[in-house]
């Protein structure tokens, strides 16, 4: 199986191009990822990081 893909790629001009592609968008992901967490406000994460707890308070008092 590998075999028949490896060969029909090598047939295609310019498709070395796409792992460097899928590299580049993988690593600004997550270096935009790593950029908002650094940047979040503490409010925010701490508000967030609350949520499962508000959850359960809210139905125990229903």
């Amino acid at each position: 199986m590998l075999k028949f893909v490896k060969q029909n790629l090598e047939n295609i001009d310019g498709v070395s191009i796409y792992p460097i592609i899928s590299l580049l968008i993988f690593f600004l992901f997550f270096v935009a990822l790593f950029l908002w967490v650094f940047t979040a406000k503490k409010e925010h994460i701490n508000e967030v990081s609350n949520i499962p707890l508000d959850d359960q308070l809210k139905s125990e008092h229903s």
